[in-house]
Order: structure tokens, then sequence, then C-alpha cells
């Protein structure tokens, strides 16, 4: 109080009403602490929740499309998914009969007979051998389909096939953008329902090797159907549609996933537990993917008739048209379990603390015997064992960077870069344990 009686001005400190919390006070203030703190913790694995959920179902089209967006974008990669097929043998036997009958069917062989009969009659054959002369119709077409079927088969079957296949193909990269969205011109077309393949290059080099070989006539064979299907499917728009859609998505979808991953693992309360349970998840989901390619697999085959395209040459078509698809599933499906066993070993798990004392002690004895050996790290050393957490952080880093920019990635990748990685790993832990010497080496 101030001379006057008034009141001066409050400082510093507790007003002097205040006093010390009581025991019911403090427990009722740890209880609603504790109620904030988990209606907070129950937020965020909803969040997590939510984005994993999310991740997992957008992981399967996120691989198709960057499949797809690969095949429209990229012509190396367009060509080298379809040249197996001028080398399969069931490819080549169905191009073969399939040109083959469509040659001789454009030759007149009843018209022959008939000249060959006029030609007897002239000549004063008798009657019977005349009328007769009819019935070489058969034989006739059955010799100029051995014939024609010999000179088709060693065309379809040469190098020379092969090679005009792929430069076809690379020419005409519009294809397979004519194939998803039914725009341009290219040697893959989408007609109704069905998908077909214009041969005109090879028909006209079939008629040319007749010709070499003898048959001048079949020069003036006349312009044939020059076009074999591939794919026939009621839904063709429907999958147009949907491919058209996927390769527009086909850069950014992998990035959201990655990035609906990340985010989830970052919200959740346990980052570890998070990223085991992302990693897992996304496996699982390949899985799924991967039993859906055998599924569209058997419907495929199910939906190409056997007098479009024959079931061997059918299936290798799909197989082919598809193994990049199957084989980048792969690849996405071991880097998750790679993933989640990583994050695994850094838990507290009995198995993961006895690889990380076996490790530790494999390293640390190598480098103790660096040191006694004279090779000694040093100031250097003493660095790498003190940072070794983000030592280690920034190589796990460098390893996924390079997954990520890698071009088309396979499983053969991830094993290279894995055991790359812990090699790297186990070279700096050596490193930081070279920098103890004999005196300083811990005894056990």
């Amino acid at each position: 109080m101030s001379p006057s009686g008034a009141v001066g001005p409050q400082g510093p400190g507790p007003p002097p009403d205040d006093h010390a919390l009581t025991r019911d006070e403090r427990r009722d203030y740890a209880r609603l602490r504790n109620r904030e703190a988990m209606r907070h913790r129950k937020l965020r694995y909803a969040a997590t929740s939510v984005l994993l959920v999310v991740a997992f179902v957008l992981s399967p089209l996120a691989v198709v499309a960057t499949w797809a967006n690969s095949q429209v974008s990229d012509t190396d990669r367009y060509v080298q998914t379809v040249a197996p097929l001028a080398r399969d043998p069931a490819v080549q036997n169905a191009v073969t009969d399939r040109l083959t009958k469509r040659v001789v069917d454009n030759v007149d062989v009843n018209s022959i007979t008939d000249a060959l009969s006029n030609a007897l009659s002239k000549a004063g054959a008798p009657p019977g051998v005349v009328d007769k002369s009819h019935l070489l119709a058969g034989p006739l077409k059955n010799a100029l389909n051995t014939a024609v079927h010999d000179v088709v088969g060693k065309v379809v079957t040469s190098n020379q096939f092969a090679q005009l296949w792929d430069d076809a193909n690379r020419r005409a990269h519009a294809a397979l953008v004519k194939t998803l969205t039914g725009e341009g011109n290219s040697a893959v077309q989408a007609k109704g329902d069905a998908v077909v393949l214009d041969l005109g290059t090879v028909v006209d080099k079939v008629k040319q090797k007749l010709v070499d070989e003898g048959y001048e006539k079949a020069a003036n064979i006349p312009d044939v159907d020059k076009t074999i299907t591939l794919f026939q499917t009621d839904k063709l728009d429907d999958a147009q549609s949907g491919m058209r859609l996927l390769s527009v998505i086909g850069t950014w979808l992998p990035v959201t996933v990655i990035a609906l991953a990340a985010l989830a693992v970052w919200a959740a309360p346990s980052h570890r537990v998070a990223l085991i349970c992302a990693a897992s998840g996304i496996a699982v989901m390949m899985v799924v993917l991967l039993v859906g390619l055998v599924v569209a697999r058997r419907i495929y085959l199910d939906s190409v008739p056997p007098t479009a395209l024959p079931t061997d040459a059918a299936t290798a078509v799909y197989d082919t048209f598809v193994r990049f698809l199957r084989d980048g599933t792969r690849t996405v499906l071991v880097t998750a379990v790679v993933v989640a066993l990583a994050g695994y070993l850094y838990g507290p798990g009995r198995g993961a603390r006895f690889v990380r004392s076996v490790s530790g002690r494999a390293t640390g004895a190598t480098g103790r015997a660096m040191a006694r050996s004279g090779l000694r790290t040093g100031a250097t050393g003493h660095w790498l064992q003190t940072h070794r957490g983000w030592t280690t952080g920034i190589v796990i880093a460098a390893a996924a960077v390079t997954l990520m920019l890698w071009n088309y990635p396979t499983v053969a990748c991830v094993a290279l870069v894995l055991g790359i990685t812990l090699l790297v790993l186990a070279v700096l832990a050596i490193l930081g344990a070279a920098s103890t010497t004999d005196r300083a080496a811990p005894r056990p």
C-alpha cells in the first residue's frame, strides 16, 4: 500500500492471492492434460490412417499409370516392349498362316483350271481328260498354299523381318497413342471393338519374295487385307478412356502416393511403426496387382476368339505387352519389403537388437584391428563415429534418391543399390571404429 492508501502497480511474480495447487487440483490437471494428449494422439492416428488408406488405394494405379505413360512417351521403351513379338514362334506362325491364307485366297484357282480345260480341249485331248481337269483345283490350291506358306515362313522367321518389325514400330510410335486415344495414324489402330496391327510393309515384302522365288504372277496379286487382330473386346472404349486418364496422370500419381505415405509417417505418433505399415500396405497392394494381372490375362484370352488369333499367339501378345508392368510391380514390391525390413531393424525387437549387435561387433572388431595395424582414421574416424546417425541417414537418402531417379529400375537394380548401401554403411562404421586405439578400445 502506498502512503495514500492506493494500491501500487503489481510487480513480477504471481499475484498475492495465488497459492500452490493442492493434491486434488494437481490430479485434475494431470487428468485433463492426459485427456487432451490422448485426444491429440487419436487425431494423429486418424489422419495417419486416412493418408495411408488413400496411398494404398492409389499405389496400384500409380504403377499402371507410370507403365502406360512410359509406353506412350518413350519410343525406345515401346519398341523394346513389342520387339519380342517378331521373334516369338507362336506369333510368327500366326502371321505366316494369316498372310498365306490371304495371299492364296486372292489367287483364282478355278480360272486356272478353266484355262487348262480350254487348252486341253483345243489340243484335242480326250473328253474324259478335259472334264476331269477341274479336279485339279484342290491339289493345285494345296500345292500353292504349301509353296506360299514356305516362302512367307522364310520371310517372317528371318532376321530381316524382325528388323522390319522394329523399324516399323519405331517410325510409327504413334501406334500406342492410337490404341489408347484413337487419334492419329499408325501401325496399331483401334477399329470398332478390336485393336489391329497393320502389316502392309510385311505383305509387300512377301509379294516381292514370291516374285524372287519365281512366282512372277505374285506381282499381280491385288492388295489384300493387311491387318491382324491383336485385341478384341466390347469394352475397348472403356479401356481407352481409362488408359487415357492413366497416361495423363502417370507423372503425378506416383509422386502423390509417395507424398501421402511420407505425410502419413510424419503425422503418426510413432514414425517407425507408420513407416513399416506404409511399406507393408504398399507391398500387399503390389501382390494384389500381380494377381489382377493374372486374372486380366485369363479374361483377355477368353475374349480373343481363335479365329482372330490362336491361343498361343494371344498368350504371347499379352505376356509381351505387360511384362514391363509386371516387372515394375515386382520392383515396387521388393522395395517396399526392404523398407519395411529396415524399419523393423531400427526397432526394439529382439531380432532387430540381435542383428544390430552382431553387425556392430563385426564392424567394431574390424575397425579396431585396422587401428592396431596402424591404419587409424584419427579425427575423421572420430567424426564419423560421433555423427553416425547423420551419415547413416544421408546414405539411405542417397539410395532412395538413386532409385527414384533410375530410369525403369528392376529388382536387380534394387538389389544392387541395397548391396552398395549396406557396403557403404559397413565401411563408414569400420572407419569410425578405426579411430579407436588399443588403449582406448573398450574392454570386454
